[in-house]
C-alpha cells in the first residue's frame, strides 16, 4: 500500500513540475534545466544538450517509398527513433514509443521511427505486427547515411528534435518511454509548442 501511494506522490509531483514547466515553456521555449530534473529512471540516459545540435538534410525512403528528409517533420517536437528488425533491445523498446505517440502524438509532437541498415520491408512489417504496433511509420534508411550523418553508433538510439530540426537530447539504447518521468518530459516539450 505504501509503494502505491508513494508511486503516486511521484507521479503527482513530476506532473506539477510539468505544469509549471510548460507555461514557462510556452513562453520562452524548452527549459533544459528543468526538463534535466525530471528524469528519472531509465529516462536519466537521456542527454539534453546545452545548445542545440545541427540537424541532418540527409534522404532516407519513406513508409510510402518516397525519398524524405527530417525537414517533413519541421514545425513540432520529434522523438527519432533508429532501430533494425535484429535489434533485440529495439523489439522491448518499440510498444513504449508506441504508447508515447497514442499519448502525446499530434501537431506538437510526433514518435517518428527508422529503420536503419539492411531491413526489408516485409521483415519491418512482420517486426510491428509481432509486436502490435500499428500507429509507427515503417521508414528506412538502407545505407544507413542519416544514421551515420546523426552520429548513431548502436541501436536502439532516440534522439529528440526541436521544431526546428535540431537535435536537443539524444539516449542511447533502450528506455521506458511509456514511464512516468517520460511522458512528463514530452509532455512538457508540447506545452512549448
Amino acid at each position: 500500500m505504501l509503494k502505491v501511494t508513494a508511486r503516486k506522490m511521484k507521479s503527482a509531483l513530476l506532473y506539477t513540475a510539468l505544469a509549471v514547466l510548460a507555461n514557462a515553456a510556452a513562453a520562452e521555449g524548452p527549459d533544459i534545466a528543468a526538463l534535466t530534473a525530471l528524469r528519472e529512471g531509465d529516462m536519466r540516459k537521456l542527454n539534453f544538450h546545452s545548445e542545440p545540435a545541427r540537424g541532418s538534410d540527409q534522404e532516407f525512403i519513406s513508409e510510402d517509398g518516397g525519398r524524405i528528409t527530417l525537414a517533413a517533420f519541421e514545425g513540432r517536437y520529434v522523438v527519432l527513433n533508429f532501430w533494425a528488425t535484429w535489434c533485440a533491445p529495439c523489439r522491448k523498446e518499440m510498444p513504449q514509443l508506441s504508447a508515447l505517440q497514442d499519448t502525446h502524438g499530434g501537431d506538437a509532437i510526433e514518435v517518428v521511427t527508422i529503420a536503419t541498415g539492411p531491413n526489408p520491408q516485409p521483415a519491418m512489417e512482420r517486426f510491428f505486427e509481432e509486436i502490435g504496433v500499428t500507429n509507427l511509420p515503417l521508414h528506412r534508411d538502407p545505407r544507413s547515411d542519416l544514421a551515420r550523418d546523426m552520429g548513431v553508433l548502436g541501436l536502439p538510439v532516440t534522439l529528440i528534435l526541436n521544431p526546428e530540426g535540431q537535435e536537443i537530447a539524444r539516449l542511447q539504447g533502450d528506455a521506458d518511454w511509456s514511464s512516468d518521468s517520460a511522458m512528463a518530459i514530452v509532455a512538457a516539450l508540447a506545452g512549448a509548442q
